[in-house]
């Protein structure tokens, strides 16, 4: 299937089929790709927590508002974090990365204020989002990306200590009657004219 038609049938899940689980050869799948995310210089800034474990479930959905039933029923809820830590990234990066992207983060991202730089970070965070959805379409697995949760909770929960929690992503199977699919509630977006200029 093209990419287009991936997109074209791609939705934002509402209900899942609590019965029906991921394979661990789709999540093995998913994590490698997970690992293969672009950010800036390959700065690599996060963390990424699988849980299916229905105990973790159970109290990360009290602390999700509106999106507990869809951690409850996916197979898996994913944990986007970023690090929080900033000489820890230092640290990181200086172990990993070739002299000319340390150089990049030094000369103009350290000199920032630090809530200029962690929201850098999260940002590359974000550029793993929409990898992730990607290829959840591709694995033909349904997928609802969530603000909606109490960050300091989850971090809690998760006992993160150097890494922040931005936004989870609830991956399953939908269920057959979720009123959200593509077929049942066509998708409404913004005319290509009114979204896209070609200079």
């Amino acid at each position: 299937m093209d990419f287009l038609t991936l997109a074209q049938k791609r939705y934002t899940t509402k209900k899942y089929n609590a019965d029906e689980k991921l394979s661990e050869d789709l999540i093995n799948k998913l994590k490698s790709i997970l690992q293969l995310s672009p950010s800036s210089i390959n700065s690599q800034p996060w963390h990424f927590t699988f849980v299916s474990n229905p105990e973790i479930k159970e109290e990360l959905a009290n602390a999700s508002y509106f999106n507990a039933p869809k951690v409850l029923d996916s197979s898996y809820t994913v944990v986007f974090s970023a690090i929080d830590d900033l000489d820890k990234f230092e640290k990181q990066i200086e172990a990993n990365l070739p002299e000319g992207a340390v150089g990049y983060y030094k000369q103009f991202i350290k000199p920032l204020p630090e809530h200029e730089i962690k929201a850098w970070l999260q940002h590359q965070v974000y550029l793993s989002l929409g990898y992730f959805l990607s290829a959840c379409a591709s694995l033909g697995i349904d997928s609802t990306p969530m603000e909606g949760i109490e960050k300091d909770k989850y971090r809690q929960i998760l006992k993160l200590e150097d890494y922040q929690p931005l936004f989870a992503v609830a991956i399953g199977k939908r269920d057959a009657n979720d009123a959200n699919q593509p077929e049942l509630k066509p998708k409404s977006r913004l005319l290509v004219d009114q979204i896209i200029t070609e200079l």
